[in-house]
């Protein structure tokens, strides 16, 4: 469910994303089918949307660059169907690439997030890219952007710099800490400004009583996809002892702070949106 405002920014949880309909410029177009995050910054890269009917589907990949707005039901997005419909489509059964990535952001003309220090470039919010540059994704793109959107033959067989992943493959990953292994990934909770993973919930299913807890990702030291597993750096009973958290409440920033507290770590508004973790 939907969680949590502080002054403009909400936490969300990916699992209530996933299934929205995106609105176009001119109208609905598919529907979210899941994301891509960066595990070096923690950030959602792309929303993975499904167009098309069932015997013609298609994936196609949007930055968080181009959501003009969130609210309760919908995400809108400043593109045209046509735009949306037409961009390249890409396997989702694979991590993306920085060449893909590429070619999505030369096919949108939007500025490349990776050439700065911040989660986006030289800010730490997406909306501003498109302020400082108000000539992304103009309506009419699809049918006047002349370039190569075909990888070369040596593109497509260069591995790459793999570092996106899908928020669905992640859901589910078992957890370890330092002494023991416990519980899974049961959900991702974001910020929709930044769009920063803010939280990893913990489903401590090992525990009795049962409980989900928070875990910021400054606390995971590792990611292992062949292992399908987050390594964190804590003990299973500092995380079993964590204040619980219920997904039917609000979190307020007093939990918040009672909760970086006990893990004796500061906030993430006090270290910025841009810190590196892990």
């Amino acid at each position: 469910m939907f969680i949590a405002v502080h002054m403009r920014m909400t936490l969300r949880s990916i699992r209530d994303l996933a299934g929205l309909k995106p609105i176009a410029l001119d109208g609905e177009v598919g529907q979210i089918d899941q994301f891509f995050f960066d595990d070096q910054k923690w950030a959602i890269r792309f929303l993975v949307v499904q167009t098309g009917s069932w015997f013609m589907e298609k994936k196609v990949l949007i930055s968080p660059i181009a959501v003009s707005e969130m609210n309760w039901d919908a995400i809108k997005i400043s593109l045209s169907r046509e735009q949306i419909e037409k961009s390249p489509d890409v396997d989702t059964e694979k991590p993306v690439s920085r060449q893909k990535e590429t070619q999505f952001h030369d096919y949108y003309r939007w500025p490349y997030y990776w050439t700065g220090g911040a989660a986006w470039g030289l800010t730490s919010y997406p909306s501003v890219l498109v302020a400082q540059h108000p000539g992304i994704a103009p309506p009419n793109a699809a049918s006047t952007a002349q370039m190569d959107l075909k990888l070369s033959d040596e593109g497509e067989n260069r591995s790459g710099d793999i570092h996106l992943r899908s928020t669905r493959e992640v859901l589910g990953y078992g957890v370890e800490a330092i002494d023991k292994s416990f519980g899974h990934v049961q959900d991702l909770l974001i910020d929709d400004e930044t769009w920063a993973v803010r939280y990893l919930v913990i489903d401590t299913i090992n525990f009795w009583p049962s409980k989900n807890v928070l875990l910021p990702p400054s606390m995971v030291d590792s990611l292992s996809w062949s292992e399908r597993k987050f390594r964190v750096r804590l003990s299973e009973q500092v995380i079993k002892d964590a204040p619980p958290y219920d997904s039917a409440r609000p979190i307020e920033r007093s939990y918040e702070k009672r909760l970086f507290g006990y893990y004796g770590y500061p906030g993430y508004w006090e270290v910025g949106p841009e810190r590196r973790v892990g």
